[in-house]
């Protein structure tokens, strides 16, 4: 066995990470979510996953109806261009194929609890002994050293305990704390992890050193939620006043027109103004209590309550005819299936219809990042499990006949 395989794919990458080497053993959807980025952008990515059992590989490869049975509608979307390779950690022969890839691997990705690695004889310090340079990415629930950080994490648990389900309390429109329908917190952090990789990328580009990345999820989606809801509490002493009060309060929502909703957001002074006068209540902006950024973030409720009154007085397409005009904020509230016929997304290329050997047709989503000399591209579709055991295998010198697991 001897260095990384040269992977044959469905098209050519494009993207600016082409040549990045991969292993990726991670499931559901944070860390897929994290090394699609990667994948989009033209990295080599080997998602090892354990071929065993009813319920065999990446977990959301069972969730939802699908042609194959291994193909999800999550998975579907999370894991295109990558290489599947059923590897079981805990088998001598498996292990030794992960381990060579490992030794020819920029980054190693996973989001399976330290505890196991260590047994598996796959934590970083094992890894770095056969890939001194390796960047060791592990994405955790909880930072080590504290309190929580024997615990396991999922979405829901870290919009509980990060004080995010707490802003619908807050708000006072539901009484009680709400999980946000999306898993946002997963999503989240995977951007994160996709980040502090290519960070650590950039310091090993400069000094030829690896290291061993640890992000946390509950650390890293507090401080993406506290950013701006630290609020009163920011200077010391505080006054007690945590949360934005613009985006929680009550009324921050979609405003009801004539025949439907609308996306407003008049933001400057001088698109309130002219709001106003659209409306028909020009007096509106020359009172003390809206007549400056700060008033206005003090009188939120009031004004975001001015603001449905106007807006039931117009259809919705009136409103954005006439916002557009004079460029004041404003879209079309979208059901969430009106989103597949979004004029601006068909015509920028959001949707693409593809057809593979074994899922058929079906739809995905085009990277959204635009680069001008690398774009991203959609060069293989997502691997049935295991899809990958010869090509890989065998350009490792394993000889075929041994790719049960």
């Amino acid at each position: 066995m001897s260095g990384w395989p040269e992977l044959e794919w469905d098209e050519e990458p494009t993207g600016p990470l082409k040549g990045l080497k991969i292993v990726d053993m991670s499931t559901v959807v944070l860390g897929p979510f994290a090394t699609l980025n990667f994948a989009d952008m033209g990295a080599d990515v080997i998602k090892i996953e354990n071929g065993q059992g009813k319920m065999a590989g990446d977990m959301m490869r069972h969730a939802g109806d699908n042609p194959t049975g291994d193909l999800g509608p999550i998975f579907t979307a999370l894991n295109r261009n990558k290489k599947s390779v059923t590897l079981n950690g805990k088998d001598a022969a498996d292990k030794a194929v992960i381990l060579e890839l490992l030794k020819h691997a920029d980054v190693f990705f996973h989001n399976v609890r330290l505890a196991g690695m260590e047994r598996l004889g796959l934590d970083y310090e094992s890894v770095k002994a056969v890939n001194p340079g390796i960047v060791y990415v592990h994405c955790a629930g909880f930072g080590q050293g504290g309190d929580y950080s024997h615990r396991q994490a999922y979405d829901d648990l870290i919009q509980c305990v990060s004080g995010f389900a707490s802003l619908f309390e807050m708000r006072g429109d539901s009484g009680r704390p709400l999980y946000a329908p999306s898993l946002i917190a997963d999503k989240t952090i995977g951007l994160f992890a996709v980040n502090a990789t290519l960070a650590a990328m950039y310091h090993k580009e400069k000094t030829g050193e690896g290291q061993f990345v640890q992000v946390p999820m509950f650390e890293a989606f507090t401080w993406f939620n506290m950013v701006e809801n630290l609020w009163g509490e920011t200077f010391i002493p505080g006054n007690g006043r945590l949360a934005y009060t613009r985006s929680i309060n009550a009324n921050r929502k979609p405003y009801p027109t004539r025949d439907g909703y609308i996306g407003l957001v008049p933001y400057n002074d001088a698109q309130w103004r002219k709001f106003f006068e659209l409306g028909g209540r020009p007096g509106v902006f020359d009172e003390p209590r809206f007549a400056t950024y700060s008033e206005r973030t003090k009188n939120i409720t009031a004004l975001y309550g001015i603001i449905e009154e106007i807006a039931s007085t117009k259809t919705s397409e009136e409103w954005l005819a006439l916002l557009d005009e004079h460029n004041i904020p404003a879209m079309r509230y979208n059901k969430i299936g009106d989103v597949l016929e979004d004029p601006h997304l068909e015509q920028v290329g959001f949707w693409q219809e593809r057809e593979g050997e074994k899922i058929g047709k079906y739809r995905t989503i085009t990277h959204p990042v635009h680069y001008s000399a690398t774009p991203a591209n959609i060069y293989a579709d997502p691997p049935t499990l295991g899809a990958d055991n010869d090509e890989v295998r065998g350009a490792l010198g394993m000889p075929k006949e041994e790719n049960a697991t």
